[in-house]
């Protein structure tokens, strides 16, 4: 009886899909693209530039994948409460992967009560070749200005980025 049930156990190991997991080498490391000093900071000033033309002076933060600040710049007379605003949109876009805008829904939830969270326009993740590699968020405009004025700063690289994988 023992060697049956050995003998069982033995053909569903074998046949299981975690055991191809387990005799498959796994990979030491995995490689990341990150964005370059001076990208981010042309997704920065080009955010700056775009909500200037439209009257408003800002503040804009770019992150990493992570949610990890790469670069923070306020505009000259932009309130000093909007680098904290334009970091917390783009923290939230680069965790959900989502534009902030389609997060409203999640205020009133626990997650939308979570210190570090804004749930409104004004932060946008930076895709490139369907994977996320940082976010960008505004704050100092009105909430779709704000959006706009993210997006403009993406535009300005967005060709360089996908060229460049």
């Amino acid at each position: 009886m023992n060697a049956k049930r050995t003998l069982a156990l033995a053909a569903i190991i074998a046949i299981s899909p975690l055991n191809s997991a387990l005799t498959d080498e796994a990979v030491p490391m995995v490689s990341l693209q990150r964005l370059s000093l001076e990208t981010v900071l042309s997704i920065a000033k080009a955010s700056i530039e775009e909500c200037r033309t439209k009257g408003y002076q800002i503040s804009v933060t770019v992150v990493d994948r992570d949610g990890t600040v790469q670069v923070t710049l306020r505009d000259t007379i932009a309130a000093p409460i909007t680098t904290d605003i334009s970091r917390q949109k783009a923290f939230t876009a680069a965790n959900f992967n989502t534009p902030t805008s389609q997060l409203k829904d999640l205020v009133d939830t626990p997650i939308g009560r979570i210190d570090g969270f804004i749930m409104h326009q004004g932060g946008l993740p930076i895709q490139v070749g369907g994977a996320l590699i940082g976010a960008v968020g505004v704050s100092g405009g009105p909430s779709e200005l704000d959006e706009a004025c993210a997006q403009a700063g993406i535009d300005k690289v967005i060709d360089d980025l996908e060229m460049a994988l």
